[in-house]
């Protein structure tokens, strides 16, 4: 280990002879009156890495604030003053695997089963956060930092805490496994590394699989946000001197000002009780700053450039099934940005650091006392407006506005959509509502039953994007109109119509919409890279001739989503288009990949360009490395057999599938593809047995319920064939295929009544489609004959 004093030291002496080497130099040059500044010009000056100790000196109250605060805590070397975990002998266990904590020394150590299964002794490297839990990282010799899943519950006793905990505790997560501390999904260096440490350079190297990751500190210091200081702190000390350092663009030397673009203020004006911009938003740099890590996104560039939009870097996850409810609510560990895009705060220039102290992190007041900066308290902060008992519960606005859902199992975080209770979206859609949080024992009609008594039926319960979401999940009728009507209206949410784009492409093909040619121009760069990748599912010119106009936008994650889907078609099907653009596309598309080798994903991607371009060997090996980089990772053995399968190899299809089902953790989809080969290999019974384990699996896979009530039919077991499919129905009442195969299978058995539902409910779906309607109503007439005149 470096004696980290001597370095600082050493990098300090460096930046401080560098600095005034620089200032030497540039003030050499000819003075050019610039406004009130005709000294030297640092604006072209590359800006690089100071740390925090050259910060402090000039910010001294902001570097307090900060000491102590999440950001610098977010990732530490373990000591007794960094460490409150139990390292005495604790011992924890988990699915019959037993971890104990010792200490050898100022050696803190877990006792646990490693890689290959067998209990081995670790030292732990890094304490990862500090509370309402500890995480804990352990290094390996290629590099990698993985994290610990048995967690450190910091919160007091009393609330629970003072314990370890699993992060999974009802999932075995064995060695090997996805989810298990030293598997992909655990790892430091691609998963975490970047939010908890300043100037991160992952350094993974693709030919030996391994990492020499760096960074320049160790947590979230002032870097991380301002971007490098040098010629900050050169303009700074130009000043001081008297030099009369330029400052043409106003930063005085900071590579991102996070504070000067906003000039405007909050201010009430007379009969309103919510205050107002005194003017626009100037700038969401702040904002997407602090996106950048309180996001769910996934990298797509090796270096930040401060200042930049977040979509020159990163791909932020939509309002997806299982992250988000339909009307948008956290459902899993999503941070908060998705949803504060989606709230009425963020569309009225609301920022960070509006609510938010942003070097301590902490609230500006306690309480209903941060709301009451903008919400006036005599209107709001009143059983008038909550309808409850003041210190009873409930008259918090975080309880009713920004609901806590708990991720990481203890971790409670609040929903930043600033959203009004919705009980009649529960009734309707499902989704889940704040009154119902805390009255648990009491149904959702009590509770919209109480908000209209409270406020009236005229409340303002109006249209909703989640009725588009929500029909655009299940399929249910309409469903491809409320999606395109949700495009439409741009009084939406930008991230609520990017989602919309995603999901229409699954209706049909896109491109001959004008809503799809309006939302390729819209402003929000959200939008425009969802309409790019909802191409996919239009024919080739349209897709090619819509795509590549935005190769070439403004925003770095509309130029890829644009770039892939011209990239992965063959030469063939692009000989027509400019070529120009093409390559154009191409090099985009190739570049992105070989920045993210490290994933599995990246590599099916690469094979199936590599495939597109006609390159079939390169392809192989690209698939075959997804398998060798992350044999747990099913996805990898499902593409790779559907390769080999195209290229007329089914015997080695099979034998990748059936390597896979040893290996993956979540193993259903390869149950059910090799199901589908064995039913084209003629191996019926086999097939029957891997389409049923893979429907038994995942229920929840509708595909799957299908395909298999299918073959059953074809078995010859009609009564198990509509078992099948009826249990589909249940889950998912719109499900076409399903609803098709269910009635005409119901009429051919002559069991017209179990089949009759599903007529129904496809005729809900395709009311003009006259096929549709006689099958219906030969289903109806057949339920209503007497057995012995069907």
């Amino acid at each position: 280990m470096f004696n980290r004093d001597l370095v600082r030291f050493l990098v300090a002496g460096a930046v401080v002879t560098a600095l005034a080497l620089l200032v030497h130099q540039l003030w050499q040059r000819p003075h050019v009156a610039n406004g009130a500044a005709d000294g030297p010009d640092y604006s072209q000056v590359p800006a690089t890495w100071v740390g925090r100790d050259a910060c402090r000196a000039c910010h001294a109250a902001a570097d307090s604030a900060w000491t102590g605060s999440d950001h610098d805590r977010a990732m530490q070397r373990p000591s007794p003053a960094t460490v409150t975990a139990d390292f005495d002998g604790a011992m924890f266990t988990h699915f019959g695997v037993t971890s104990t904590f010792f200490r050898r020394g100022d050696t803190y150590l877990v006792r646990t089963d490693g890689p290959d299964g067998a209990l081995t002794e670790f030292e732990i490297a890094y304490v990862f956060g500090w509370f309402p839990l500890e995480q804990f990282l352990i290094r390996f010799p290629d590099g990698r930092l993985q994290a610990l899943n048995v967690c450190w519950d910091a919160r007091p006793a009393a609330d629970g805490g003072q314990r370890w905990f699993h992060l999974y505790p009802d999932d075995p997560t064995p060695a090997g496994d996805l989810f298990h501390w030293t598997g992909m999904l655990q790892n430091w260096n691609y998963m975490c590394a970047e939010c908890h440490t300043t100037n991160l350079r992952r350094n993974y190297d693709a030919d030996t699989d391994t990492y020499a990751t760096a960074y320049s500190e160790i947590d979230v210091s002032c870097e991380a946000c301002h971007g490098p200081g040098s010629r900050h702190v050169t303009w700074e000390q130009a000043a001081a001197r008297g030099l009369r350092p330029r400052n043409t663009d106003g930063r005085r030397g900071l590579v991102v000002d996070l504070a000067s673009p906003d000039t405007g203020a909050w201010v009430f004006t007379e009969g309103k009780a919510t205050a107002e911009r005194s003017e626009p938003l100037a700038s969401r740099v702040e904002v997407e700053s602090c996106a950048r890590c309180h996001a769910r996104r996934s990298p797509l560039t090796d270096d930040y450039v401060y200042g930049r939009p977040l979509l020159d870097h990163y791909r932020l996850e939509l309002l997806e099934e299982n992250l988000y409810a339909a009307d948008g609510q956290n459902q899993d560990e999503v941070y908060v940005y998705g949803s504060f895009l989606q709230s009425k705060m963020h569309a009225a220039g609301v920022t960070c650091s509006d609510c938010h102290d942003v070097h301590s992190t902490r609230t500006r007041g306690t309480g209903n006392q941060v709301c009451a900066r903008c919400h006036r308290a005599e209107v709001f902060d009143t059983p008038a407006h909550h309808f409850h008992q003041p210190g009873k519960g409930g008259d918090s606005c975080l309880d009713c506005h920004q609901q806590a859902r708990n991720v990481m199992v203890v971790d409670a975080r609040r929903d930043h959509g600033f959203r009004i209770p919705r009980p009649d979206l529960s009734l309707a859609l499902g989704t889940p509502n704040a009154c119902s949080d805390c009255h648990a024992d009491k149904p959702v009609r009590w509770a919209q039953d109480a908000i209209v008594n409270w406020y009236g039926a005229d409340r303002k319960q109006g249209p909703h994007f989640a009725t588009a979401l929500h029909a655009g999940r299940t399929g249910a009728p309409g469903a491809a109109e409320k999606l395109w009507a949700l495009v439409r209206d741009r009084g939406q949410p930008g991230i609520a119509r990017a989602t919309a784009l995603e999901l229409v492409a699954g209706y049909g093909p896109t491109a001959g919409r004008p809503e799809l040619v309006a939302a390729l121009a819209d402003t929000d760069p959200l939008v425009r890279a969802s309409a790019a990748r909802s191409l996919a599912t239009s024919p080739v010119p349209q897709r090619v001739a819509r795509a590549l106009p935005l190769v070439d936008d403004e925003v770095f994650a509309v130029r890829l989503a644009a770039a892939r889907e011209v990239a992965l078609l063959p030469d063939a099907l692009t000989s027509t288009a400019d070529p120009a653009g093409i390559r154009t596309a191409r090099t985009i598309w190739s570049a992105y990949l070989e920045r993210n080798l490290e994933r599995p994903e990246t590599w099916l991607e690469r094979a199936a360009y590599d495939e597109a371009r006609g390159r079939g060997p390169a392809a192989e090996a690209a698939f075959r490395h997804a398998v060798e980089l992350a044999p747990a990772f099913g996805p990898a053995y499902v593409n790779y057999a559907d390769f080999l399968r195209r290229a007329e190899r089914p015997a080695a299809a099979a034998s990748v599938l059936r390597q896979g089902l040893a290996a993956a953790t979540d193993p259903a989809e390869l149950h059910h593809a090799l199901g589908l080969h064995l039913i084209r290999t003629g191996e019926r019974d086999e097939a029957l047995a891997e389409l049923e384990r893979a429907a038994a699996m995942r229920p929840q896979a509708a595909r799957f319920g299908y395909v298999l009530g299918v073959a059953l039919w074809d078995a010859g077991r009609p009564e198990a064939a509509l078992a099948a499919l009826g249990r589909v129905v249940a889950d998912h009442p719109w499900d076409a295929d399903t609803l098709n195969a269910l009635a005409l299978y119901a009429l051919e058995a002559d069991r017209p009544a179990a089949g009759l539902p599903a007529a129904e409910n496809l005729a809900r779906l395709f009311p003009a489609e006259p096929a549709v309607r006689d099958l219906r109503d030969r289903l109806r007439a057949a339920s209503n004959a007497p057995k012995s005149q069907r």
